[in-house]
């Protein structure tokens, strides 16, 4: 992931990073996402910049690396702009996108915004749908629980499919990425923990080809042999993708490049 950045970090120390990942053979770059927080930015909120336009800047500004949200928290926005939003990001970079959702946590936040904390679950799937539904075209009527609509035209269609990553530990977010998701990204305590929701995942999923991912986090403190130790076991307990949260900026390009070279050789 990249960093947490504060008000006043320069925007250029975020291009540096994105394309010091793409140099070193990073797949993805992931943002973080929160509207109208209680507090700073920073370890509990991520970024100061809203994701969608940061994609939107960087992806303008690399080549292969990929950008995604991890996660944007879904409830808090209108879902036929995310739609368009997404969409639109999806076509500028060249596919380059992927959209990580989640449901949200942080009450105060909800609040602020007016949204509706309480079936913020409900309105996420519902937000889901509408997605699947534009993406593929957005023929009207559209009726659903929500966000129905009876006329309109939905451009542009992804020449493709979107990827979605449904992130949280959660047998509700296992359930809604077996229902809808790409990927599924999980914070878990171990290996173990891990590959036990793999399983889950695996068996809600049936059919559906849902990969199995996992954040982590690594702010420098310990060694990164020890780092990529945890990265083996984690792949060996059903990882197809790993994502890392270096922390504060500061430092981060090199914390980067010493995984890198400690994963080298396993």
């Amino acid at each position: 992931m990249l960093p947490d950045e504060s008000p006043t970090m320069p925007v250029r120390t975020l291009v540096d990073l994105a394309r010091t990942a793409e140099d070193l053979g990073y797949t993805t770059a992931w943002l973080p996402d929160h509207v109208l927080p209680p507090g700073e930015y920073g370890s509990a909120f991520g970024g100061v910049y809203e994701p969608l336009v940061t994609i939107g800047h960087l992806a303008a500004v690399t080549e292969r690396l990929r950008f995604g949200t991890s996660v944007l928290v879904v409830p808090l926005r209108d879902p036929f702009v995310l739609a368009k939003q997404v969409a639109t990001l999806h076509q500028l970079s060249g596919g380059r996108v992927v959209l990580g959702v989640g449901v949200g946590w942080n009450v105060p936040e909800f609040d602020a915004v007016g949204a509706d904390h309480p079936h913020r679950g409900a309105v996420t799937d519902d937000a889901l749908a509408l997605l699947e539904h534009l993406f593929s075209g957005g023929a009207a009527p559209y009726r659903a629980r929500r966000f129905s609509y009876e006329e309109g035209v939905f451009a542009p269609v992804p020449d493709g499919r979107v990827p979605i990553m449904v992130g949280g530990n959660s047998n509700a977010a296992l359930r809604r990425a077996a229902r809808y998701g790409d990927v599924w990204q999980g914070i878990p305590a171990d290996p173990g923990a891990f590959a036990e929701r793999v399983r889950a995942l695996a068996e809600l999923a049936g059919e559906r080809d849902v990969q199995p991912a996992l954040r982590i986090g690594w702010g420098g403190s310990t060694p990164v042999e020890q780092v990529a130790d945890d990265v083996v076991a984690y792949r060996e307990a059903g990882a197809a993708q790993l994502a890392v949260h270096f922390g504060e900026h500061e430092g981060t390009a090199e914390r980067m490049t010493a995984l890198v070279n400690a994963m080298a050789d396993r």
